[in-house]
């Protein structure tokens, strides 16, 4: 069964990349059970979903369609042998890092329960920005980090609830389209001839991906 790897909080910390004093980019593991729930809009709401995590800009990251954001450790792995370096959990900005989940394979609208009560709902691809070229450090990474197309997955709370490191996480619901995290990151990104076939998931898009691939007439 799947299962949650470690729930990664960050501190703020400067940043240097972006017009924002600091940055929370920098996730580290924490033992004890976390609080997740719903921030809230961006700007003025909490910022993140998990409570005691730090978002620096929070005009573009954090609020209910990006609360919570989880990248694969079978992924981090891959990254660990392309880069040759050790990459831990948390370190690509990840709130959650699972074990045993296709992420880039999750469809959007797909439900997940983690632990006992926690629900959650996968609401899109992180898209890369300044902060996270700077903070990896490598020459041509948001390129070569979207030619993979496996960037992980946004999430929204359905559910509030406790969540710790090695809580099982179960897909509850799967909706019967084929639009995928890998699919919709590609038809944002690279391959804009993809938007029909993304926008086929209706209701599963947030408003801003359905904005960001609509072609303009």
């Amino acid at each position: 069964m799947p299962v949650l790897d470690s729930v990664n909080i960050g501190r703020p910390r400067p940043n240097p990349d972006k017009n924002v004093e600091s940055t929370g980019i920098d996730k580290r593991p924490v033992e004890s059970p976390v609080e997740v729930r719903d921030p809230g809009p961006k700007v003025t709401g909490l910022g993140s979903g998990v409570v005691g995590d730090f978002i620096g800009d929070n005009s573009n990251h954090g609020g209910t369609d990006q609360a919570l954001y989880a990248f694969a450790r079978e992924d981090l792995d891959d990254w660990q042998r392309r880069l040759d370096r050790d990459l831990s959990n948390g370190f690509f900005g990840e709130n959650l890092t699972t074990r045993g989940l296709d992420l880039g394979g999750a469809r959007m609208g797909e439900q997940w329960r983690i632990g006992a009560t926690v629900v959650v709902q996968v609401t899109g691809p992180r898209i890369p920005c300044s902060t996270f070229r700077g903070w990896v450090g490598e020459a041509g990474w948001l390129k070569t980090f979207t030619q993979v197309a496996r960037p992980g997955a946004y999430l929204r709370i359905l559910v509030p609830g406790t969540i710790r490191g090695g809580d099982p996480i179960e897909v509850v619901h799967r909706p019967d389209h084929d639009v995928t995290v890998s699919l919709t990151y590609r038809a944002m990104m690279t391959d804009r001839h993809l938007a029909p076939r993304v926008l086929a998931a209706g209701d599963d898009l947030p408003a801003d991906i359905v904005e960001w691939i609509t072609p303009q007439k």
